[in-house]
């Protein structure tokens, strides 16, 4: 047999297509206290919060004008919600999206459908929907026009706060925002920590850095002075500087948000968020 007719061995003839993704619809995993251990030990755990810090440093020193390149995935997002090849991870995904808008039974909003929302995120940047690269507009573009459609739903259904703890709570409805907006404010040249109290400090600014804008949000929902309806964020403008403020943010989000029963018990875990032990490598 001539050279340029020799036939490739069997095993070689073609590279077999890659697998399709075993896609799940998520379901609730944390039904008592002790399953908390289950969601620290969990993929879906790393994955999450390595998300919203990937984010966070990337958004640092940034304001919400910052101008950003979008990737073509993301412009297909916007589009076509999922593109058509990636149909089978739809019914997943979307449960994330519609545990995001609060309890339509309830009338509540909280943390956990504001981290719902994220884990939406997450899930579309690991089916590749949105890149690395699409970082800052994840933030900036996506993240930050979901915040302005539930602050109007706030407004016009007067949503009561879901697990909410008050005075003592870091505000009734969101956290992300007060995470990334802190970001955003790090080595600011003028603005520090204890001008997000200065109402004229706030009124010239909020249009540039998010954690400002949930300030005027605030103010524009609640009546009294600062001190006494928002006594926690009142003593975080006592903090030296911003990268502190982050840094205990945090931890506040973890100890607060991430660690509490009653708001990961409604947590769902799929294939994309797996509630089995993080796999380390």
């Amino acid at each position: 047999m001539a050279e340029g007719e020799r036939q490739p061995p069997p095993d070689s003839l073609e590279e077999a297509p890659p697998a399709t993704p075993n896609f799940i619809i998520p379901k609730k995993e944390i039904h008592t206290v002790p399953d908390m251990g289950k969601w620290k030990r969990s993929q879906a755990y790393a994955d999450y919060i390595g998300f919203i810090l990937t984010l966070n440093e990337g958004v640092k020193g940034k304001k919400l004008t910052f101008e950003y390149k979008v990737s073509e995935e993301a412009e297909n997002l916007v589009a076509t919600v999922v593109p058509t090849h990636l149909a089978a991870a739809v019914p997943e995904v979307a449960v994330y999206l519609k545990e995001s808008v609060g309890n339509s039974t309830r009338i509540d909003y909280g943390t956990g459908h504001e981290a719902a929302f994220a884990a939406f995120l997450c899930c579309l940047c690991k089916i590749g929907v949105l890149r690395v690269d699409d970082q800052i507009a994840i933030v900036f573009k996506v993240f930050n026009r979901y915040l302005e459609v539930m602050r109007k739903l706030q407004k016009t259904y007067r949503m009561e706060p879901a697990g909410s703890q008050g005075v003592w709570g870091l505000d009734d409805f969101q956290f992300l925002p007060f995470i990334w907006g802190s970001s955003q404010l790090i080595d600011h040249p003028y603005l520090e920590p204890r001008h997000f109290v200065d109402e004229k400090a706030v009124n010239e600014n909020h249009k540039d850095y998010m954690f400002l804008e949930c300030i005027l949000f605030i103010t524009e929902m609640k009546t009294g002075p600062f001190a006494e309806h928002s006594n926690q964020l009142w003593n975080i403008s006592a903090v030296p500087s911003w990268s502190k403020v982050n840094q205990g943010l945090i931890r506040m989000y973890k100890a607060e948000c991430l660690e509490k029963f009653p708001v990961i018990q409604h947590f769902k875990f799929g294939s994309l968020l797996p509630i089995h032990p993080v796999t380390s490598g």
